[in-house]
């Protein structure tokens, strides 16, 4: 992590319930999920502190989205890891929220993520929720995830949630294209309390419809255990391109 960056940062006092949130986003070609997303983060009571969009390929709708009132846009990298953490470098909230551009968070976002942080945990997560439909197959996934998220790590998809200080702490996101998350979730467990909030987020479900449910299911564990078997990240996210059709590695 570059040291520069980090002199961002400022330790804060411990936060309150009503400790400021700011909310970080990784876009890549996601202007009409961004626009959802931010139409969603409007609508929630209380109101973030700000909102910082991270682009990752200098689209030209994601900008002028970005350019609206409230929210801070930055050219990044074409590396989620890496637009997250410059989002975090930058970010002036006491707390730290990460979103995928389509995520579907509930309106009580914020509340619930002040009131787990003045609970004494130094961040969290939320449980995952496929998007749409409800379907049989949906919940026996979704069960399995969020076992996988408690007893091992919670993905991006998840909405994590930090104290800005113990991101700092952490040594924030690796700068890597997959699997960004989990140097930083085992980190932050060594530090303190990090758990998730009694909610859901909603979760996108077109890259499982469109690389089948099954299909998308068994090559994620794939991915996973090849990396806890030593493959980099940057190996793996070679490997996810040249099996799927996607758009970006997430």
């Amino acid at each position: 992590i570059n040291s520069v960056a980090l002199e961002h940062f400022e330790t804060p006092t411990i936060p309150l319930p009503t400790a400021s949130v700011s909310v970080v986003i990784p876009v890549y070609r996601d202007a009409r999920a961004l626009a959802n997303l931010l139409t969603r983060i409007a609508a929630m009571t209380p109101a973030v502190e700000e909102i910082l969009v991270v682009d990752g390929s200098g689209d030209t709708e994601c900008q002028s989205i970005g350019d609206r009132p409230g929210i801070r846009y930055f050219r990044g990298e074409s590396c989620r890891g890496a637009q997250l953490h410059l989002g975090a470098t930058l970010a002036r909230g006491e707390i730290i929220w990460f979103l995928h551009a389509d995520a579907e968070p509930v309106p009580e976002s914020v509340r619930l993520i002040q009131q787990h942080i003045a609970q004494g945990n130094i961040g969290g997560h939320f449980r995952f929720r496929f998007a749409g439909e409800r379907r049989w197959f949906k919940h026996v996934l979704e069960t399995a995830i969020n076992i996988r998220a408690r007893l091992a790590i919670p993905y991006g998809d998840q909405g994590l949630f930090v104290r800005q200080d113990y991101y700092c702490d952490a040594g924030g996101f690796a700068p890597v294209p997959l699997f960004e998350e989990v140097r930083l979730v085992r980190q932050l467990r060594q530090l303190g309390r990090f758990g998730p909030v009694d909610a859901d987020i909603g979760v996108a479900t077109r890259r499982w419809e469109r690389d089948g449910w099954l299909r998308r299911s068994l090559r994620n564990r794939m991915l996973a255990l090849r990396f806890m078997l030593g493959s980099t990240p940057e190996q793996l996210a070679r490997s996810y391109r040249s099996g799927l059709h996607s758009d970006r590695t997430d």
